[in-house]
């Protein structure tokens, strides 16, 4: 197993408005044709949040279902991008048409229908929805029982993609599916002596990963890096963000798809920056040599990636550029 020294171990913590038809005249009872209001009387305000998001796209027979789990943002701290000044970081936030001094987070976890069965891929931060939290309601949008879930896929142990494997009430919340967690991950986060020596930011994530698992006695399944877990879906370790950190490649046909869990956060700062050291990522010099060759290899190969803290849908393209990358969003695509 991966040892990450103590001085790098850091606790991790989504229109147009419809035109009335020309020369409709009015219904019985005084209302507009189309409008479904009476004259005079004041349009119903939209709702102040979103609609749950969610977004289908196919990877070769797969249908790939992205599931938004919600979005915060967060005050940009001196210390978010380690080895850049913060101006530095503003001046990439303001070029990408961010706010400054804010870092917008995304979470999207992944729904494959893939060789009959439902994988889901992490699970949110869980908890009741708010900003985020909201997986489960918008699985509840688009038709799909959570007891429909075969099997749960966890990529690391950070509480944003492991804390939905729970209710609020503290209940399996897939009790159906199979969990299978990294091996690599399970034994770094279930070591006493680590626990013991983290740093004290870094021991309520040791807690944390005993209460979400402990519901689910010895029925977690520990896989190994390279392993095939569902037709065409293989695990593949990038360790750095965490010891026993996986991406998972999902080829179907002459299709294929990375995804790429923590691989990297925000892409205006490193996607497009994948040198800078992410105050999330545990061992962050092995974080960038293992982003900088991944990216080097998906942008040669022209490989679309998924990244669970890209903007919603969290797909793209990343194109070489420079030092860099070059983020390039999907094409948004009404049907299958």
């Amino acid at each position: 197993m991966t040892e990450v020294s103590r001085r790098t171990l850091l606790a991790g913590t989504a229109g147009a408005t419809g035109a009335l038809l020309a020369g409709a005249g009015t219904l019985a009872g005084g209302l507009v044709a189309g409008s479904g209001m009476a004259h005079g009387q004041a349009p119903v305000a939209p709702p102040a949040g979103q609609v749950p998001s969610a977004y289908r796209y196919k990877v070769g027979d797969v249908v790939v279902t992205a599931v938004s789990d919600g979005m915060r943002t967060i005050p940009l701290a001196d210390t978010f991008v380690r080895n850049q000044p913060r101006d530095a970081v503003n001046a990439a936030l303001k070029a990408a048409f961010l706010p400054e001094n804010e870092v917008p987070i995304s979470f999207t976890v992944l729904l494959l229908d893939i060789g009959g069965k439902r994988v889901l891929v992490d699970t949110g931060n869980g908890g009741k929805p708010g900003p985020v939290g909201q997986v489960r309601s918008t699985l509840a949008g688009i038709g799909v029982d959570p007891a429909t879930v075969d099997q749960v896929v966890i990529s690391h142990f950070h509480p944003d993609h492991i804390n939905g494997l729970l209710t609020p009430e503290g209940a399996p919340a897939y009790p159906n599916a199979q969990v299978r967690v990294p091996a690599r991950e399970w034994a770094f986060w279930m070591d006493e002596g680590q626990m013991s020596r983290a740093p004290d930011g870094l021991k309520p994530n040791f807690q944390n990963v005993r209460r979400v698992f402990q519901p689910f006695g010895d029925k977690v399944e520990r896989y190994a890096w390279d392993k095939e877990l569902a037709p065409g879906l293989t695990a593949v370790g990038t360790p750095g963000h965490t010891p026993g950190h996986t991406s998972f490649t999902l080829a179907s046909g002459s299709d294929a798809l990375f995804i790429q869990s923590d691989l990297t956060n925000l892409p205006a700062l490193f996607v497009r920056n994948p040198g800078w050291h992410a105050v999330f990522d545990m061992d962050p010099v092995m974080a960038q040599e293992v982003r900088r060759k991944t990216y080097e290899r998906l942008a040669g190969e022209r490989t679309q990636v998924a990244g669970y803290h890209f903007p919603f849908p969290g797909a793209a393209h990343l194109e070489k550029d420079g030092e860099g990358f070059r983020y390039i969003p999907v094409y948004w695509r009404p049907v299958l």
